[in-house]
């Protein structure tokens, strides 16, 4: 290791040392010091408006010139109206219940022992994630709102950006009377810092959470020596039931694909039921095609709608995040879950129908994160659950779930109160 990655890695270290002393801190904060971190945080990021535009206009100037996508500038550029939609959501997250020290549940033995489940921080959390700069501000709130130390590293698209939010939330830390190291930004864009919290900092990671593309989450679950919890990319899917609406069916549909096709809920599969294919397909394509939707079908959809280009098998698998959609007919609900099975990510999937019995099948037979019906995908969101913001929506199945929100970054202990009793 040269000089330069010897002092990378000590200053990783000492970044773990310090977000260890910062959990500590947030552990023993009360909930009404966690709120007033926050309610800071907010208001110093209107506060702050002007000098986070200017930062992210700048990554944003230097994203485009370097040919980055359109969705991931999409992303990563704020406006006014989305700086300010960041403030209130990281306001909003002040006011959810603290879910520190709930009792889960409570019971009392024969012997007398008094057990109670209660929730409690899980530590120090590691974020790693591309492109959104609200991410910075969302995670940095919920941590706090969790009791968890953070250690966030953004894209370096976003750098400027990061660093100008995180400053942010470091005066509401400041103003509460809480250590800066509660939340901890990464300044650096070598990629070695990367390397560096998959190693685990010395123990002194208890979650990483990736949130980005799909190499960021295989390397993450592939070298992380913490435990993970994964995000893996949005394929979704909607399925239009025989027994749909046909109005209903049109504008989920293109709700769920067009409202925001960057977003991680977008839908990127169409399925019609093969029994109302006819009836179905043509008017929900006539709405895409208005809206300037490019639709790839299998040879039963293109038969109903010509102008479709032909689906390649890689299109099932492909989070476009574009204004494409792929169309496939199925067999039914059983053929809608069995493709969402094939080809899905377990994210969110939804089906649009007036057969209460057909949507109660879909919700037993589909795997996934979040299940809707007759809803549109795009409420894949942890503001839209009422969460206050979500740092992803965890296609895992273990510890947490879907939308990832203060609850979800706790853990839980037993605490067993007892009178004298001796174990025989």
């Amino acid at each position: 290791m040269d000089d330069a990655g010897a002092s990378l890695q000590a200053t990783m270290l000492a970044t773990g040392r310090a977000a260890r002393e910062g959990a500590r801190a947030l552990r023993l904060s009360t909930p009404e010091q966690r709120s007033k971190a926050i309610l800071a945080a907010a208001e110093a990021i209107r506060d702050s408006a002007a000098t986070i535009l200017a930062a992210n206009a700048a990554d944003f100037a230097a994203a485009k010139a370097a040919g980055l996508s359109a969705p991931m500038l999409d992303r990563m550029m704020l406006d006014e109206a989305r700086l300010a939609a960041v403030a209130d959501a990281v306001a909003q997250i002040a006011a959810i219940p603290d879910p520190l020290g709930a009792e889960i549940a409570r019971w009392t033995r024969p012997n007398g022992l008094d057990i109670a489940r209660v929730r409690t921080p899980i530590g120090v959390i590691a974020i790693i994630y591309e492109s959104r700069p609200n991410v910075t501000a969302d995670a940095a709130a919920l941590c706090i709102r969790s009791g968890n130390a953070a250690i966030l590293r953004g894209g370096s698209e976003c750098l400027r950006s990061n660093l100008a939010l995180h400053a942010a939330m470091v005066k509401g830390l400041a103003k509460a009377g809480l250590p800066a190291s509660c939340i901890q930004q990464v300044r650096t864009t070598d990629r070695a810092a990367v390397g560096a919290i998959l190693s685990g900092l010395d123990r002194h990671i208890d979650l990483i959470i990736p949130r980005g593309g799909k190499s960021l989450v295989a390397r993450v679950q592939a070298e992380a020596r913490a435990p993970v919890l994964g995000h893996l990319e949005g394929l979704c899917h909607v399925f239009v039931h025989a027994g749909a609406d046909i109005a209903r069916a049109r504008d989920i549909v293109v709700n769920a694909k067009l409202r925001r096709v960057s977003v991680c809920g977008s839908a990127e599969t169409l399925l019609i039921d093969r029994a109302a294919a006819d009836r179905l397909l043509p008017p929900i394509a006539d709405a895409l095609i208005r809206e300037r939707c490019e639709m790839r079908g299998d040879a039963a959809a293109r038969a109903i709608e010509p102008t479709m280009k032909q689906a390649s098998s890689d299109d099932w698998t492909t989070e476009h995040l574009a204004a494409i959609l792929n169309v496939a007919v199925v067999d039914g609900v059983e053929g809608a879950a069995a493709h969402i099975a094939a080809y899905g990510s377990g994210h969110t999937d939804a089906i649009v129908t007036e057969d209460a019995a057909a949507a109660e099948r879909f919700i037993a037979l589909v795997d996934s994160a979040i299940v809707l019906v007759n809803a549109s995908t795009q409420f894949a969101d942890g503001g839209e659950f009422g969460f206050g913001a979500e740092i992803g929506i965890a296609t895992d199945k273990l510890h947490a779930r879907g939308p990832v929100g203060a609850e979800q970054l706790t853990t839980y202990k037993y605490v067993v109160r007892g009178t004298g009793q001796t174990r025989p």
